[in-house]
This record gives C-alpha cells, structure tokens and sequence, in this order.
C-alpha cells in the first residue's frame, strides 16, 4: 500500500465515523487530491467536490481569495491557502476544506520561494491550519508529496480541531 493509499483509508475513515463532508482547492496538485479519494468505492458519501483554481483569476472569482493578498503576498502564501480552503468549504457546502497552492518546478521559484515551496491548509469548524512545505524532487514527487501532507493535514483538523 503507498503512502497516498494509507492516507486516503485514514481520511475516509475519520470523515464516515465523523459523518462530515470533505472539498478541495487545488492549484500545483491540479486535482491529485481529489483523485487519489476518489479511488474509494462509496466516496460519493463525504466527497462533494473540488476546485481546481491553477490560474490567479479562479482563486479570487471561485475562491473567493481576495485580490490583494494575491498582489502583495502572492499565490503561493499561508495566506491564500487559507482563503482556498475556506472559499473550498463555503463555496461546496463541505463541513472540511483543504487546499494546496505552491510552485511545483522546474520553473518559477525565487530565493524567498523555491521550487518546492507549498503551502497546504485544512479548514473546520471556524478552525485554519496551514503548513509550510519545502519539497525535493521532480514536478510530480513535489506533487505527490502534496498530496500525502494535505491528506495528513485533513485528518489532523478533524481530530483534534
């Protein structure tokens, strides 16, 4: 079983025994997370959608990301995060929100943002949490490992708030 598996039972598991319903807001995964849950059978129970919000334009219109924190601390911010998943949550009437914004490579870093650089958030109950991340690897390794933090970050928030 690969780590993205041992995440998606665990997930399905706490958000069934939690009865709560789960969105997402992709950017750099491009919609990984939402493939990865929808492997399960009967994940049409908890799982009500996602956003895939790649451009800046579909984060602030979708997300409802406001536009000045894209101007002044970019997409690729705790705070943009933050404002995915809850735009996810509200704007999918989902009890979870999680997203996931960063720079997947090979282009597009900086020193202040390399390559690698990914900021994952989980939204619950009025509740935020958000990680910062710094990959190593090829633009699918930083993606995948995308995915397996913000599983683990989803099932964090539920449990412990």
């Amino acid at each position: 079983m690969t780590e993205i598996e041992k995440r998606v039972n665990e997930l399905c598991d706490l958000l069934r025994s939690h009865k709560l319903t789960i969105a997402f807001a992709e950017s750099l995964t491009g919609g990984l997370i939402s493939a990865s849950l929808v492997a399960v059978p009967g994940v049409s129970e908890f799982f009500k959608g996602a956003i895939v919000s790649y451009s800046n334009e579909v984060k602030i219109n979708s997300l409802k990301v406001p536009s000045d924190v894209i101007s002044s601390v970019g997409a690729v911010s705790k705070e943009c995060a933050e404002y995915m998943a809850m735009g996810a949550a509200r704007e999918l009437n989902s009890d979870v929100g999680v997203s996931a914004t960063g720079i997947a490579g090979p282009d597009g870093g900086s020193k202040a943002k390399p390559v690698g650089t990914v900021y994952i958030s989980a939204y619950c109950n009025g509740k935020s949490r958000t990680e910062r991340f710094e990959f190593e690897g090829d633009r699918l390794k930083i993606r995948e490992q995308s995915v397996v933090e913000a599983l683990k970050l989803a099932g964090e928030i539920i449990r412990n708030g």
